[in-house]
């Protein structure tokens, strides 16, 4: 009778004891909360440009990662026009160049204190292009031209417009400024009616790529300027020296790499987005850099280790927290 007595006790203490280990496992993991829902706007760009097909396929990411979120996509001039839509609130994310960002700092806009960064995300390359029978060799041979320089709110206008001072060019007197998109510069190249026009975007941009295939096409040479170009304002620490590789455009570069100038991108919010959202975009982003990057070759260079270099930006609260989370 003791004997059972004493069996008895120790199932009953057993039993105790998986109750309250099951109880401890309950309570440690994860409460299974519902990931943030609702709707976004993410500013891109124009069309036929980097920032536009690389917010089309985060969008459809999101729909994996997020599904509980609908993303809708709103086209822009570009990186000064997207960083107006983020603090006007027509726009939640966006993309835009880091030089962009600084001046908008510099220049103390509207709650400019208020912007934030959840990534650095790849480089733009500077690009000048003209027909391969041009005489223009460098950009200071721009001289008396028709040159397109991109949309007045554009990310490429301000930095055509540094260049062109590097290479001792006066923008306003010594050219004349076409204010024109990618999606319209190429074909009023071939038409005659630009001598040259600068873009900045990722490697490669499809529209260069469409008119290569379609008119011989040239590249000029930009890595000289870069002393000039740093000597001009403090958003010019953010442009450097690069070498766009001879494979960025096969037909053009004839197995010739062209020395460049480059600028890095930035995922961009305000401190008004909310945290988990932002830290399941962040992570959207991240996570589909191949898949994106099979069609965008720019989003390839996105990477864990260098997207939390934000300069000039903070980081977001919720972007903060998916890189602690993911920190090996």
């Amino acid at each position: 009778m003791v004997e059972f007595d004493r069996r008895a006790r120790r199932g009953l203490l057993t039993l105790v004891a998986a109750a309250v280990a099951l109880g401890l496992v309950w309570w440690l993991l994860p409460a299974g909360t519902p990931g943030p829902s609702g709707s976004a706007v993410f500013a891109t760009g124009a069309r036929s440009g980097v920032y536009d097909r690389y917010g089309i396929l985060l969008k459809e990411q999101l729909r994996t990662e997020l599904p509980d979120v609908r993303l809708r996509l709103r086209p822009s001039q570009g990186s000064v026009d997207n960083i107006e839509q983020l603090v006007s609130g027509k726009a939640d994310f966006t993309i835009a160049q880091a030089d962009a960002v600084s001046a908008y700092l510099t220049a103390k806009g509207k709650d400019a204190d208020r912007l934030r960064a959840c990534a650095r995300l790849y480089d733009d390359y500077v690009q000048l292009v003209v027909l391969a029978d041009s005489p223009v060799r460098s950009a200071a041979d721009l001289r008396g031209l028709r040159v397109g320089v991109g949309q007045r709110q554009s990310g490429v206008r301000p930095v055509a417009e540094r260049l062109l001072r590097a290479a001792g060019l006066d923008p306003v007197d010594d050219v004349t400024r076409v204010f024109e998109g990618i999606g319209t510069m190429p074909r009023l190249l071939e038409e005659g009616k630009l001598d040259a026009f600068f873009w900045t975007g990722g490697l490669p941009t499809s529209a260069v790529q469409d008119l290569a295939a379609r008119t011989d096409i040239r590249l000029v040479e930009l890595g000289e300027l870069v002393p000039a170009l740093h000597a001009q304002d403090a958003q010019a620490r953010h442009y450097r020296a690069a070498v766009m590789p001879a494979d960025a455009y096969p037909k053009v570069q004839g197995g010739r790499a062209v020395q460049s100038i480059a600028v890095a991108n930035l995922l961009v919010t305000t401190d008004r987005a909310d945290a988990a959202l932002t830290e399941g975009l962040t992570r959207a982003l991240i996570n589909s850099r191949d898949r994106i990057g099979r069609q965008v070759h720019a989003a390839q260079r996105v990477d864990l280790r260098t997207a939390i270099y934000t300069d000039p930006l903070p980081l977001h609260e919720g972007a903060q927290r998916y890189y602690r989370a993911v920190k090996p």
